[in-house]
């Protein structure tokens, strides 16, 4: 493995480590206004480099169905819309209500819903009751996305 290419996985691991898995009871209350969620779901901005270090990281499958500005990043998925300028395609509380449920655009979507807990068919072990994401996981993905502009 090439050394940058062991820090950026390095790198990531460390974001990753920050971050806590949220419990179904800790799921924080939103408000979905027209084609968004206009409230933080922590209350407080996300981190940009944070959510890019999860936007990449396999663990969240982002990468499997999207492409995007990720030079260093081999076998991006062609699934999905390429995130390249999704700041500029998606305000910032339409990205967070695409990440806590997809499905509300789209019920035949693949895109997880990552901030739901009920509805789902065939749940893992690992995430019954627990969301994919936590909120504060969506945060900073929002904020990394938000920043993706032409």
């Amino acid at each position: 493995m090439a050394k940058s290419s062991f820090h950026g996985v390095a790198l990531i691991a460390a974001s990753l480590a920050f971050v806590s898995v949220a419990r179904a009871d800790e799921l924080a209350s939103y408000k979905v206004a027209g084609d968004g969620i206009v409230e933080s779901l922590t209350g407080t901005p996300g981190d940009a480099v944070r959510g890019r270090a999860l936007v990449l990281a396999r663990t969240t499958t982002c990468i499997l169905c999207h492409s995007g500005p990720f030079p260093e990043t081999r076998f991006q998925g062609d699934l999905a819309p390429d995130l390249t300028g999704a700041g500029n395609r998606w305000s910032v509380s339409q990205l967070r209500l695409r990440l806590v449920d997809a499905a509300r655009f789209n019920p035949e979507t693949i895109m997880p819903s990552y901030y739901r807990i009920d509805g789902f068919v065939r749940v893992g072990r690992n995430f019954t009751g627990k969301p994919i994401l936590s909120a504060a996981e969506i945060e900073d993905i929002v904020a990394f996305l938000a920043t993706l502009r032409d």
